[in-house]
């Protein structure tokens, strides 16, 4: 008999202590290291924004509550509760941690020198890398991220990895993982191998969006359990194994599209800004050479008119 009472909003809020404590410790670390690295910055007389911060450290505190407290361990039974972690994992967290833009912080916090100078130079070759650069192609992070539902749902991967030992955090880490490829080159502002233009970046947006909010439908309209590892839930716990899937599948069609929603209009947002930067960069560049494009544009035209025009005497 499972010992674990059933689930309850109250139950899945307490600390859990039988859980791999892997992610909740990465968390807990990556938080410490980014609350440090800003207050480096501001002693060293630079500024930092107060919402960079609060992003990511928003992230961190997802990331230990979805894998620290008994939510966790609810994960193990109920698909309904995995599918939330899935989702928090995969699409909540990734962005927060991509808008505090930890990469400009490591440079910014980092000594020029000593062991700082080797961390840098390790960072970057990685980051220049050909690994890196077709990691973060377009090519490759959304059809893994799409991967992480219907690669992942729709075929036995998911009950083979669940079942290994480490298997449940394997998934967790791959989610993550996942979500942090695909939103990197949307929202990141730091040095990237791969700068799509604003235009390629919202085209991927749209892709994805539709097609990751599908397998809701899908799960939802299922006639039978699609996955073996959530079909004996503890008995004492009264779950109907088909309702606890449609509920999966509402979360996986619902919970994206307010952080599709929000990611979209941040995104819509920088891409204003910045077309204005550079109209405006524009103007005082025409304002200081007399607009040479546009001068050099008008000879060749007269250029043409000149060789059109037939020969006087």
């Amino acid at each position: 008999m499972n010992d674990t009472p059933p689930p309850s909003i109250g139950q899945m809020l307490e600390w859990d202590t039988s859980s791999l404590p892997l992610l909740p410790a990465l968390g807990v670390v990556l938080a410490l290291w980014y609350w440090t690295g800003a207050q480096r910055v501001r002693a060293s007389g630079r500024p930092w924004p107060w919402h960079r911060t609060a992003c990511f450290l928003g992230g961190c505190l997802l990331l230990i509550a979805v894998t620290g407290l008994k939510v966790e361990s609810y994960g193990y039974e109920l698909f309904s509760v995995w599918m939330f972690q899935h989702l928090t994992l995969s699409m909540a967290i990734p962005p927060l941690w991509v808008l505090g833009s930890p990469g400009l912080l490591l440079l910014r916090s980092t000594p020029h020198r000593g062991i700082g100078k080797g961390i840098l130079a390790l960072a970057l070759s990685a980051l220049r890398s050909p690994p890196a650069r077709w990691m973060l192609h377009p090519g490759f992070t959304i059809p893994v991220f799409l991967f992480s539902y219907y690669g992942i749902y729709l075929s036995p991967i998911f009950d083979t990895v669940s079942a290994l030992p480490a298997g449940h955090v394997f998934l967790e880490i791959f989610f993550l993982a996942s979500g942090l490829l695909f939103i990197m080159p949307v929202l990141a502002t730091g040095p990237l191998p791969v700068r799509q233009s604003y235009l390629g970046r919202c085209f991927d947006l749209f892709v994805e969006m539709p097609l990751h909010v599908f397998i809701g439908v899908v799960l939802m309209m299922a006639t039978k359990p699609l996955l073996t590892t959530f079909v004996d839930p503890p008995p004492e716990w009264g779950v109907d194994v088909m309702q606890d899937q449609q509920l999966a599948g509402a979360l996986a069609w619902s919970y994206g599209e307010p952080v599709a929603l929000v990611v979209v209009v941040i995104f819509a947002m920088r891409w204003n800004r910045d077309d204005k930067r550079m109209n405006a960069d524009l103007d005082r560049r025409a304002e200081i050479d007399g607009d040479s494009d546009l001068e050099a544009y008008n000879n060749f035209l007269r250029s043409l008119n000149a060789a059109e025009r037939p020969e006087t005497r």
